[in-house]
């Protein structure tokens, strides 16, 4: 049974191993010290919310959740900015539970939707997002500045 919770610090261990595996999953290089001491800074100053999938007490899978705020549409938005479910465990539905528990928190808030990007050779993602109502967005240009 695939129990669906809100992490807080007690989950801090399983849930780094989780968040560096999806790092490396984007090709990113691992560093659970890092990742442990990066969710540990948005559990603890609550500026994000981290929901769990639970299996047989081990986190199988994650999604997390950034507060934005439209001003066209005078409300909070939110940005499903990470979610991941080990290879192991995918298949099952649990991302569909994730985003589900996120869509939740979205009424329960009282924000107007929210707004998610993946890569454009994520097949599991873009395969997913349109299956639980998400719309590919074409009216708009998105754009990116990085700092060096």
């Amino acid at each position: 049974m695939i129990q669906i919770k809100k992490a807080t610090i007690n989950h801090l261990d399983d849930l780094s191993k989780a968040f560096d595996s999806y790092r490396v999953w984007y090709r990113k290089t691992s560093d659970i010290q890092q990742a442990t001491h990066f969710l540990n800074e948005r559990i603890s100053n609550q500026e994000s919310i981290i929901y769990i999938a639970i299996e047989s007490n081990t986190i199988v899978g994650f999604t997390q959740l950034y507060p934005l705020f439209s001003s066209t549409r005078m409300k909070k938005l939110w940005l499903l900015n990470d979610l991941f479910v080990y290879k192991d465990h995918r298949g099952k539905g649990i991302s569909k539970m994730l985003i589900q528990k996120a869509k939740d928190h979205c009424l329960e808030s009282n924000a107007c939707g929210i707004i998610l990007e993946t890569e454009k050779n994520n097949q599991i993602g873009n395969a997913l997002y349109p299956k639980v109502d998400f719309v590919l967005n074409t009216t708009h240009n998105y754009y990116e500045w990085t700092a060096r």
